[in-house]
């Protein structure tokens, strides 16, 4: 165990650790040899023990959890959703400064690249397919930077869990050596999930653009594609944790998607959940950043509006528009980069705080005090 954790996996070899940590209101042994019984009782941690009684007589609720040990944004111990999302949002307002210096620098190239595609597009006549054709034609450049987000950021916060600070800079020498691997981790999760879907509704999109349609077989086209949406979204979560793996663990692409399985393995509506609630929060943001700019951009725009109707009946966007959008893209995605790949790397904190007990690791590796180290929901460990 290093001081700046690459938190080792127990051995890929390994079978999974499933299941191996009992819930949180129940004593759990130490991962290690057995030790003999303690004849002294322990030094009380931060935080009064579940179910023991407060000073003055008053006793906790039942419902109530043992706080942990926070060195940083996080309390060692598991986590929920709540706590997932107050400690992404703590990571951001915390490190500020160098979160929001590098998802700064992504989103101006993507909104840059998606305003370039658009204005190439309107010398151009693509109709009812210009979304289409954009999102497609952005592809490429969203990979490379969700990639990059990914590595610099997961290392941002596997020090923030700690209470240490990093720089922009630190953050990008320490996640440089695996930027090529987490692109292909990142292109081949983008293929098994979205290539799934996007196999499947294929067939309808083809027949629906060929001329004449019958709706009996649009419609049975159709419901073929829908039936791969579930297979996506179950490949997308199933392997939602590799990134953090790859970078944290020091893995190879494969060893990653492995290590993802196995910790999603029993939990996949859990970190589902937890995905589409933190997507939900981003919509959210986005919709409440982008309206005032979107209104902005009709008001200055307003007297083109007898212009912008093309002579095949088509409306295209004023300039004024395009650059409103450019501005509230940036700004919403500066906000939502940072927020959605902390979300994920502290999901997969908390996974392997629940499968392999790693948040005794990391108060170990915070240097915390011995009786701090212990989680509130197991004993210290003996001869220490």
């Amino acid at each position: 165990m290093t001081d700046t954790p690459g938190w080792a996996s127990p051995g890929s070899s390994e079978p999974s650790r499933d299941g191996a940590r009992p819930p949180a209101d129940a004593p759990a042994a130490v991962p290690g040899p057995s030790a003999p019984p303690q004849t002294t009782p322990q030094a009380p941690v931060r935080g009064s023990q579940y179910g023991q009684a407060r000073p003055g007589g008053r006793g906790p609720s039942a419902w109530s959890a043992p706080r942990g040990p926070r060195p940083g944004v996080i309390p060692l111990r598991p986590l929920g959703i709540g706590e997932l999302l107050d400690g992404a949002v703590t990571t951001v307002r915390r490190y500020w400064r160098t979160v929001l210096t590098l998802s700064l620098g992504f989103a101006v190239l993507q909104q840059a690249g998606v305003v370039a595609v658009e204005l190439a597009l309107a010398k151009g006549k693509t109709g009812d397919n210009t979304q289409f054709t954009t999102t497609f034609a952005t592809l490429p450049l969203t990979l490379l930077l969700g990639a990059l987000a990914a590595a610099l950021l997961t290392v941002v916060v596997s020090r923030a869990v700690l209470g240490r600070p990093v720089t922009a800079g630190e953050a990008w020498r320490e996640a440089r050596p695996r930027l090529l691997q987490l692109l292909g981790l990142t292109t081949l999760t983008a293929l098994l999930s979205a290539g799934v879907m996007l196999l499947g509704f294929t067939p309808w999109y083809l027949y629906d653009r060929g001329g004449s349609v019958s709706f009996g077989t649009a419609a049975l086209l159709f419901l073929v594609g829908l039936m791969t949406l579930p297979v996506g979204f179950w490949l997308w979560i199933r392997f939602s944790l590799a990134a953090p793996a790859l970078m944290l663990e020091k893995q190879g692409v494969l060893t990653a998607l492995s290590r993802s399985r196995r910790l999603v393995g029993g939990a996949w509506w859990r970190v589902l959940g937890i995905s589409l609630v933190a997507r939900l929060f981003a919509l959210v943001a986005t919709m409440v950043i982008a309206m005032p700019f979107r209104i902005l951009g009709f008001l200055l725009g307003f007297a083109d509006l007898n212009r912008q109707a093309s002579f095949d009946g088509t409306l295209n966007e004023s300039t004024a528009m395009l650059i409103t959008d450019a501005v509230a893209g940036l700004l919403a995605s500066t906000l939502t980069i940072p927020f959605l790949a902390v979300v994920g790397v502290l999901v997969y904190i908390d996974q392997r705080i629940r499968r392999e007990a790693l948040d005794i690791e990391l108060a170990r590796a915070a240097a915390l005090p011995e009786q701090d180290a212990a989680p509130a929901d197991r004993p210290a460990p003996a001869g220490r």
